[in-house]
């Protein structure tokens, strides 16, 4: 079993940052990836960014391209979404989600879809003014 525990979220004016963290626990000896999505009031949760554990690879949704960074810890088991330029099109209900090895979407890699995602963390919500 795997436990993802979020934070970092909160509100913010156009155009600051926040940095997003989501800490994993139990079987996370060797996560395949990690990744960030987002759901807004009405809208379906999107892909944001998803990052390969292995060779560290990262992949963005490209209205976040230039702007959001997904990256790890050295235990691997933490990943960060650092949002800058923040726009109020992001405010969102941001999700942390993580899928261990073995298994696992083994496609062409690229952003992944939700189905890839075999754990989530419980949300945190990222509100951006105008």
């Amino acid at each position: 079993q795997v436990q993802l525990v979020e934070s970092g979220g909160g509100s913010v004016q156009a155009g600051g940052s926040l940095r997003l963290s989501c800490t994993a626990s139990g079987y996370t000896a060797s996560m395949n990836y990690m990744g960030w999505f987002r759901q807004a009031p009405g809208k379906e949760r999107e892909g944001v960014a998803t990052l390969f554990t292995d060779d560290g690879r990262t992949y963005y949704d490209d209205s976040v391209k230039g702007r959001f960074t997904i990256s790890q810890d050295n235990a691997k088991n933490t990943v960060y979404l650092q949002m800058n330029a923040l726009r109020p099109e992001d405010t969102a209900m941001y999700y942390c989600a993580a899928d261990p090895w073995p298994g696992g979407y083994s496609g062409n890699r690229r952003l992944l879809p939700r189905y890839a995602y075999r754990y989530w963390g419980q949300g945190t919500q990222v509100t951006v003014s105008s």
